[in-house]
């Protein structure tokens, strides 16, 4: 069966939460409840940046990608923020991370920014194979302070 790639809808939430949790386990970080539910109000709100897509497959959501539009110093138009891409693990190697970047690329594309971006953790290594070949490393290295 094909995969599908569609921007979530609010009928969508209980499909999404297991693998945003999904995600957040492989990270090994816990979020408050408030901030997960704020998280997703903000993908139903055609106002704000962000936005998240699932894959589907015969009716299951097997995977996850959330990004955010943004302005640059650096460019004219709009950059996009790939923040978090989620493949439950089972299905990892079969080519549905690709097909969600490669929707964040389109929904770029169409939205008329000409930059997608996005970090990964440095023992990421399996991901960091597909990144290699879809994309180039940039070289920076990230730092962050928590206020």
């Amino acid at each position: 069966m094909p995969i599908e790639i569609r921007p979530v809808t609010p009928a969508d939430h209980a499909a999404w939460l297991p693998l945003w949790q999904g995600y957040l386990d492989f990270y090994q970080t816990e979020l408050p409840a408030e901030t997960s539910a704020v998280t997703w109000q903000r993908f139903l709100d055609p106002s704000e940046p962000t936005h998240a897509a699932l894959a589907w497959r015969d009716g299951q959501a097997l995977g996850l990608v959330q990004w955010i539009f943004h302005r640059s110093n650096w460019l004219v138009a709009n950059s996009c923020y790939l923040q978090d891409l989620f493949v439950s693990p089972d299905l990892r190697g079969s080519g549905i991370g690709r097909l969600l970047i490669e929707h964040v690329y389109a929904q770029a594309r169409a939205a008329g920014a000409t930059r997608v971006h996005w970090l990964t953790h440095e023992s990421n290594s399996d991901a960091m194979q597909l990144y290699d070949r879809i994309a180039e490393r940039s070289g920076f290295v990230q730092y962050r302070k928590t206020l």
